[in-house]
């Protein structure tokens, strides 16, 4: 590791130009700025293919904002109401984001009026200039404080929902921080070493925030990078510190005063070093194969994740040498002015740590009865996962986000109110110009059947557009059901499969498609299955090759890919468990519109990263078991020794990450409940279990043949007489 030996003989100029290279990315991100996805980047499938063909023809749909105008109590006073309305409107109109301004509909039960404000430009980009409409409707609330004026529509939701990230974002800091600094001083004992993690974690976060921003020029964000970086920062940053403050810890007390700093930092540099590095590729070429899922959003998951693990492991390998140096050097400073005042050396406090009897007692079973041990655990594990079998995905919308944002409270009580406001489908249908007659016939004949089918709204005015050079026509269908349910869903396969074919597919030369919300999300989770064995094919494939390349075993990389499997299928069987069967409304109070189905983003998400977070300790163990066995040490000594020596490091790490990972759970968005309370059960899964019970078993088993086909291993097995770990 020549740039940690260099960092460590020049610990100013290292500790200079790290602290410049995050200067340098936060000042160039925040110049350029986050270019955020557009509605363009989500577009998938069949819904996609229809929001492509009205974009082409300028039939995009327009960004709606409806206020919603009701009575505190009682019935809604009707001069009261027109009052608000006249005021509501001459207000809205003096706006130059506002294209125009409905007349108010009144519900079925005239209890409350409504007015659409249509906004300009792009429906993608109606959030960033809805904040004058609020501002409004604000104003009209307090001029006629008898009545309830709200504003909701999809651009104010997405305001509320990003607002709602951003406050999440923080709050998620001010649980994990200080108790990542908790942590860490249980583990060292001093302030200033358990400072040393986190500074490091903070910086290369500081980091990786800048260069997304540069990033997102190439790749766009999708809203969720900040998250997962501060997820992903925290977890990897205080890991690969740790492992590497773990080493230098041991060297110190191997050398017994003999070394110096520089020499001890390099010697922690050719082991742990090498591991962070090996490590942090893994995670990375793990989180890569997220880009085959051709999506926007595992595609900014993916961006985010490899950015900040870059930056983790480029502090390790030059920030921290450096700092390791600078306090070694104080120590031994204020160590040698010590004895002048006391006239004696005082004994070294560090020792060298070998397996205690705690992990002797542990890792017992798993050495002395290799194979009861493993065969129970094994079980156990697969019994966590078999809820898996039963999970239920869908794509997170409205229904399922947190109702303390003020939009999503306006937008029940609107359909509530309006049912048919629900769900729309939008049809597009595209077809030669001479044949726009035989369009629209067609789209009435599919109009009169909706009408008669109680899938759909009842008396809904079909809105209808046509393109100037009348190719192309749009028409929206209201099913007066949520997004998620069963009726709407079907309502969208009955239209595709059965109206419209019998309809507008009669007509020469058409082509059609239905986009809207239901449309996205059905389309978006069939794009996702499709992905889905090419992403797990390849993951599985890198992980394997990794490994066994890194071991030169192809046991190892064998038995890594088994073990990861494991750990992740019981993490899922976990959450569907605590979330689509209601335990963590139980036990935590969550919402239920949380806790119904798994995002749909999550299984896949989760199942990359869990891979390349287990094989940081995958790594870091068996690295620590084969340098015994690289010594001739016979394989069951060898893995009481290399668990033994890395278990502190490890349970320490595993605390860490899992405190940073259950933060996330009390977040609003409820996909990030879930991706922080399945990361923490899996780590907890694969530090303890994994790690300390199956892994040692199974090599204990393996004997030699764990290290096939290495030569190497087997001249080292071989030379050596049999004999323990003094």
């Amino acid at each position: 590791m020549r740039l940690a030996v260099w960092s460590a003989r020049h610990p100013w100029r290292a500790l200079a130009g790290w602290l410049a290279f995050v200067v340098l990315c936060l000042g160039v991100g925040l110049a350029m700025g986050t270019h955020k996805a557009t509605g363009e980047d989500y577009r998938v499938g069949e819904a996609g293919r229809a929001e492509t063909l009205a974009a082409e023809a300028r039939l995009d749909r327009e960004p709606v904002e409806q206020v919603l105008i009701s009575a505190r109590s009682g019935p809604l006073e009707r001069t009261a109401a027109d009052a608000a309305v006249r005021d509501l409107t001459a207000r809205m109109r003096k706006l130059p984001e506002v294209a125009r301004v409905e007349p108010p509909v009144r519900s079925a039960d005239g209890g409350s009026l409504r007015v659409a404000v249509v906004m300009k430009g792009a429906e993608a980009d109606a959030k960033d200039h809805v904040a004058p409409l609020a501002a409004r409707t604000a104003a009209v609330q307090r001029s006629h404080p008898e009545l309830r004026v709200a504003e909701t529509g999809s651009p104010s939701v997405s305001v509320g929902v990003d607002t709602q990230r951003s406050q999440d974002l923080a709050l998620s800091e001010a649980i994990a921080l200080p108790v990542t600094l908790l942590t860490l001083l249980v583990v060292f004992g001093s302030a200033l070493m358990a400072a040393v993690p986190l500074l490091l974690a903070l910086t290369s976060i500081a980091a990786a925030m800048g260069l997304s921003m540069v990033v997102s020029h190439l790749q766009p964000d999708a809203g969720v990078g900040a998250n997962i970086i501060l997820l992903i920062g925290m977890a990897v940053g205080v890991d690969y510190t740790l492992f590497y403050l773990k080493r230098e810890r041991e060297e110190r007390a191997r050398a017994g005063g003999r070394l110096g700093a520089e020499a001890l930092v390099e010697l922690a540099a050719a082991t742990s070093g090498r591991a962070i590095v090996v490590s942090g590729l893994a995670v990375i070429v793990s989180t890569a194969t997220l880009y085959l899922a051709t999506d926007v959003v595992f595609s900014s998951l993916a961006t985010s994740t490899v950015i900040v693990v870059l930056a983790a492991v480029l502090s390790s390998l030059t920030a921290l040498p450096a700092l390791l140096v600078k306090i070694a050097q104080r120590a031994e400073r204020r160590a040698d002015r010590r004895p002048w005042r006391t006239g004696r050396r005082p004994a070294p406090r560090e020792h060298a740590e070998g397996t205690g009897r705690l992990w002797r007692a542990l890792l017992r079973p798993a050495t002395e009865h290799p194979a009861r041990t493993l065969s129970v655990s094994v079980l156990l594990m697969l019994a966590l996962a078999a809820p898996a079998l039963g999970m239920q995905l869908r794509v997170l919308n409205k229904d399922s986000h947190s109702r303390e944002i003020p939009a999503l409270q306006a937008y029940d009580r609107l359909t509530t109110a309006f049912p048919e406001l629900r769900v729309q489908h939008q049809i597009v249908v595209r077809a030669p110009a001479a044949e726009s007659s035989e369009v629209a016939s067609a789209l009435r004949q599919l109009s009169a059947r909706a009408q008669s089918d109680p899938l759909y709204a009842k008396g809904v005015t079909r809105l209808v557009k046509t393109s100037r050079d009348h190719r192309t026509t749009t028409m929206e269908l209201s099913t007066p059901h949520k997004v998620s349910s069963p009726e709407a869903i079907t309502s969208l396969d009955r239209l595709r499969r059965d109206y419209l074919p019998d309809t507008v597919g009669a007509v020469p030369g058409a082509e059609f498609a239905v986009s809207g919300d239901v449309a996205h999300d059905t389309d978006y989770l069939a794009h996702q299955d499709g992905k889905l064995p090419l992403v797990i094919g390849a993951l599985l494939l890198l992980t394997f090759l990794m490994t066994t390349l890194v071991f030169r075993s192809v046991v190892i990389g064998l038995l890594g890919v088994a073990l990861n499997l494991l750990s992740a299928a019981a993490a899922f069987g976990l959450v569907v468990v605590f979330f689509q069967h209601g335990l963590a409304s139980t036990l935590f109070g969550f919402d239920t519109a949380a806790t119904s189905a798994i995002g749909s983003r999550v299984p896949l998400f989760l199942f990359v990263i869990l891979f390349g977070l287990s094989m940081d300790y995958q790594i870091f163990v068996v690295s620590r078991i084969r340098e015994a066995a690289l010594r001739g040490v016979p394989t069951r000594e060898a893995v009481l020794h290399g668990v033994g020596a890395s278990a502190k490091v490890v349970t320490s790490a595993a605390a860490v990450m899992v405190t940073v990972f259950a933060a996330f759970m009390f977040l609003h968005l409820a996909e990030m409940k879930q991706i922080g309370f399945s990361l923490a059960v899996a780590v907890l899964l694969d530090a303890f279990v994994i790690r300390v019970v199956i892994l040692p078993s199974a090599l204990t088993l393996l004997g030699r043949a764990s290290w096939w086909p290495s030569r190497t291993m087997r001249r080292a097995q071989e030379a050596v007489p049999v004999r323990g770990v003094s």
